[in-house]
This record gives C-alpha cells, structure tokens and sequence, in this order.
C-alpha cells in the first residue's frame, strides 16, 4: 500500500502565531485540566520516590557504579527508540490507554523491586531489567499525555496548560526526594509497595475520563494506519516541511544533547568544590535550587501572562539558560552558584514549555502523536549522549570547565539558530 504523504503535508509558512491569551492561570479554569494535571503530577511525585528508594537499595547491596551508569542510560534510551512509535499509536489508540499502560508498567516495577528486596532475592539482572521497564513506562506517558492535554483544553489554552503542566511535574520533582527519604524510613520493601498505590488515582481518573478519540467533533482527526519504518520516515519529511517544528526540534535536541540534566549527575562533585565544610547541605541546596527556579517560574510566567510563545522567544531564553549554565560552572562559591542554578531552573522551563507550545500548536490532528513523538525523541532521548560531553569530557578537563564549555557551544549553535529564524522572519 503505497502512503500518502501528501495527507500530511505541512505548509512551512504555517502560522506560529499563539491564540489571544486567555488570561492568567487559564488552563486551571478548566476542571479537566486541574483533575489531568493534579494527579499527573502525584505520578511525577512517585517516580521520584522510585528513583530515590530502589538506587539506594541497589547501591546498598551491588556497590555497583557501573549500574549507576546504567540507571541514567535505560532513562533515555527508551524514548531515543520508541518516542516516534509510541507517538504513532497515540494517534491510531486512545491515548488514555497508553498512558494506563505507563502507569501500570509504573506500578509493576516497583511492585516487583519491593519483592525481591524483601525476600533478599534481588540479583543485578533484575535491576537491569527494571530499569529499563521503568524508562519504557516514561516513554507511554510522555506524548499520550501531551496529545490527551490538547484534548482537554484546545488550542485557546494550550500554552498555559503546557506551562502549569511542567510547573506541576516539578513540584514532583522537587518533592519526590523528600518524601522518598520518608517512604524509605519504613523500610526500602514497603516504601515502594506505598509508593506504588500513588499512580493508582492517575490511572482510574483515565478509566473515565470525558477526553480522547471518541469525544472529539465528527471529522476533527483521521486515525492514520500505522506503516512502520515508512511511517516514521514519511513523519520526518512532513516535519522538515514546517520550519517552526524545526527549530524548536533543534532547539529542544540540541540543549538536551549536549547539555541535557548530565550536570545533575556531576552535583555531588560541584558541591565538594563549593562546600565550605558544608558539603552536604550545599549538595541538598543546588539539586533544590534548579527544581525551585523551575516551579517558581512557572508559577510567575502564569501569573504575568504576558510572554507569547513564539519560535525567537524560545531560542533567546535557551541563549540566557546557557549563561546561566556557563554562570554555574564558573561560580568559585555557594551563593553565585545557587542564583545561576535558579536562574536555569527558571529559563530551562520557560523555553521547554514555550517549544512544546509551538510544538503543540503548529503539528497537525492526524499526525499529532507522531509529531509530539519525534519532539520527544529529540528533547528527552539526546539525553542519552549528554554525558558524553558534561561527563566524559569532565574526567579530562574538570566538570567545571566542560560544563562551561558545553554552555559555550551551545550558546554558539543556538545563536546561528536565532539568525535563521530572524531571516525567515519566524519570530
């Protein structure tokens, strides 16, 4: 059967323009949204509380740091290889369904590493394998969920309900740590086996939930067959055909590439550097700082409701993330280093949320999924490779000046990005 591209051909003079704002905090007027975006969040929450609880489990008995390493590869190779298959059957299926799944492949793993740390069983092939069933069930929710957040609130509040959604899976983030510290305090087996029951709200509100495929207007979205390879290959050539798509792709692609969150990964060295005898009080305060500036971000870009998604926007505020990246990595001591990290926190949301905006805004209804899945392929999959350039050329260099480094090439590749925007008068 010969595919007809034609169907999903982009006009790459499409309009990036962003709906009349709809005011402050408008997505929250929606009590879909608050409902998706509460417990969405609650899940985020629980995902952190894994992460916290079953590395310290596997450390405690492995002393592994190779499956360390593992642990940060299995997280992103799983959207690198399925983001654009995943992406092709939310368009074909429900996206409620695929996000049930993520959140039923959530629950599994940590159902399953509570068992076996208490019945002493756990062998490093299970932490492997855990491992990257916990990245495949990020991968099911990661674009479902984007394409089910348009379902809820439209295009006229698409903007805001990407932004408040951001800002709520940081604030998991941000409190994920703290209670997985509490959770752990009962014992590593039933920390989990609780942690567990925390995606169960998520799931049963998509059991019901009023949104998908079959409450979408007669004639409002196509179910494209799904073709494999050559459904892949044809989403690539419509989205080349758009140049917003494409800047926010490379935008997206590339921060997340060649900087990513590797430099979380290197905190514990930045913090003995800048520890004052304080080291592990200033290690909790950068990992706070950078969620903290995020979240409240998010909260302030609602509340003033005057920055516009547009495609130059985006690109200027990733150009202010990489000097406050570059700040960070140069920053001699602990107050420097904790406002740079804020301010990154702050920048790093403000353009991700505004590209997955536009993302949002220009992919058209039959090949959305597919659209979002290259997207986060591009966003979250590069973060496989990131560590090569913060990490690998941190062991040569110093972490300190490859981050600054990295910052720097960035800044450079962003900046041509910006002057071919500007020329093909995107912004």
């Amino acid at each position: 059967m010969v595919y007809r591209q034609q169907n999903y051909r982009m006009s790459s003079a499409q309009s990036t323009t962003t709906p009349a704002s709809a005011g402050k905090f408008a997505a929250f007027k929606d009590s879909g949204f608050r409902y998706f975006v509460l417990l969405s969040a609650s899940a985020m929450l629980a995902d952190n509380v894994e992460h916290v609880i079953t590395y310290y489990a596997a450390y405690r008995r492995f002393h592994s740091p190779s499956l360390g390493g593992f642990a940060v590869i299995s997280h992103w190779v799983p959207y690198l290889l399925f983001s654009i298959p995943i992406g092709a059957l939310t368009d074909r299926f429900d996206p409620r369904r695929l996000i049930q799944i993520g959140m039923l492949l959530f629950i599994s793993v940590s159902l399953a590493w509570g068992v076996l740390i208490m019945t002493d069983t756990l062998q490093i092939w299970h932490a492997w394998v855990l491992l990257v069933l916990h990245g495949l069930a990020g991968v099911f929710w990661s674009a479902p969920s984007q394409v089910l957040l348009f379902d809820i609130v439209g295009p006229g509040k698409i903007e805001s309900a990407v932004r408040l959604n951001a800002t709520m899976r940081y604030l998991g983030m941000l409190v994920g740590p703290a209670l997985g510290m509490v959770l752990l305090s009962l014992g590593a087996s039933h920390g989990l086996f609780v942690n567990a029951m925390i995606y169960v709200p998520f799931y049963l509100w998509l059991c019901t939930a009023p949104y998908g495929p079959k409450f979408r207007a007669a004639g409002a979205m196509v179910r494209p067959a799904l073709r494999g390879l050559e459904d892949v290959i044809a989403t690539f050539k419509s989205v080349r055909n758009n140049r917003t798509l494409v800047s926010m792709m490379l935008l997206s692609g590339g921060a997340a590439l060649i900087i990513g969150n590797a430099y979380q990964a290197q905190m514990p060295q930045f913090a003995l550097d800048l520890q004052h005898g304080y080291y592990g009080f200033m290690y909790g305060l950068l990992l706070a700082a950078d969620a903290s500036g995020a979240l409240l971000g998010g909260i302030a870009l609602e509340a003033g409701g005057a920055m516009r998604a547009r495609p130059s926007s985006a690109i200027l505020l990733a150009l202010l993330w990489c000097i406050a990246m570059g700040g960070f990595a140069l920053s001699l001591s602990y107050l420097p280093a904790v406002v740079c990290l804020f301010a990154a926190g702050f920048l790093e949301l403000s353009f991700n949320s505004m590209s997955m905006a536009l993302i949002q805004l220009n992919a058209p209804n039959e090949i959305r999924g597919r659209v979002i899945g290259v997207y986060t392929m591009a966003s979250l999959g590069a973060r496989t490779f990131s560590g090569a350039s913060v990490g690998l050329l941190g062991g040569v260099i110093g972490v300190h000046h490859s981050l600054a480094l990295s910052a720097l090439v960035l800044f450079i590749g962003l900046s041509v990005l910006l002057r071919v925007c500007s020329r093909s008068q995107l912004g």
